[in-house]
Parts: C-alpha cells; structure tokens; sequence
C-alpha cells in the first residue's frame, strides 16, 4: 500500500515539470518582442541614415547586434531548458535543425548564457566609448566594474563546470 502511495506521488512529481511549459511559451512571446523592437530600430535606422554620424551610426548597429545576441540566447534557453526539465523535443531529422539541439546540457546552457552576458556586457561598455562627447566616469567605471563581474563570474562557472567534469 505504501509503495503505491510512494509511486503516485512520484508520478505526480514527475507530471509536475509541465508547470514549466507557460514559462517557455512567456519566453517566445519576449521573443517576439525583441523581433518587434528589432524591426523598429532598422525601420528607424534607415529613415535616418543619411543625416547620422558614423559614431552614431555604429552604435545603432551595435545595438542591433546587442537585440540578435540577447535574441539567440533566448532561442537556447527555451530550446536547452525545455529539453532539461520537460520533455525531449522530438522533431523530425531536417538539416535545419540546430546541430547543438538536444546535445546542449544545463551545464552547457550556464555556459553559454554567462558567455552571452558577457557579448552583452561588452557591446554596451563598447557604446559608452563611441559616443561622441565627454565621457561620465561614474558610468563608465560602472560598466566596467559591472563588465568585470561577468567575466569574473563566467570564468569561475567555467571553473567550477571543468572540476566537477574532471570528479565524474
């Protein structure tokens, strides 16, 4: 009687990932936000190319590589996290499929989110330095302070994943 009580509630637990499913759904949908934010800034982009300095003009373009970058990094989240904590995502072979897809673990996915973090961090430390005009040392030693954090952070996840891999 009490195994099957034991067993039941194991199942219910196990029944229990799919809570995680909106989660999932909630990051397609800020997907489709960034898409959204992205074609505004190319829309706005093109409108004013030709009165845009070259400064201004690169730091418009990082931040459209900073939307595609934050873009990407959802699009391995959703995939790798679902993958980890619901279910397999059993699509037919197709040579578009991603090559990472269903090969990406949780400790790979922390990887690659910091790595992400850290291309974030960098563009936006690069458009501080590019604007034209003096430069705000608060904001700056800020960016860098926040900068080296994540890098910090990265390299001892790295670390730490490099030593537990070395144990197993």
């Amino acid at each position: 009687m009490l195994k099957k009580v034991e067993h039941a509630f194991e199942r219910f637990l196990f029944a229990s990932r799919w809570l995680l499913a909106p989660f999932y759904i909630g990051l397609v949908v800020g997907l489709a936000l960034l898409l959204f934010k992205f074609a505004k800034e190319v829309c706005h982009l093109v409108t004013i190319v030709g009165s845009i300095t070259k400064p201004d003009l690169i730091i418009s373009v990082l931040t459209l590589i900073d939307i595609s970058l934050i873009a990407n990094l959802l699009v391995i989240i959703i995939f790798s996290a679902y993958e980890s904590f619901v279910s397999k995502i059993d699509v037919v072979v197709d040579e578009d499929k991603p090559g990472w897809m269903g090969k990406v673990g949780f400790g790979q996915l922390k990887i690659k989110l910091i790595g992400s973090i850290v291309a974030i961090s960098s563009i936006e430390l690069l458009k501080v330095f590019m604007r034209e005009g003096a430069l705000d040392p608060e904001e700056v030693r800020y960016k860098i302070a926040m900068h080296i954090t994540f890098v910090f952070s990265g390299l001892m996840m790295a670390i730490m994943d490099w030593l537990s891999s070395k144990k197993d």
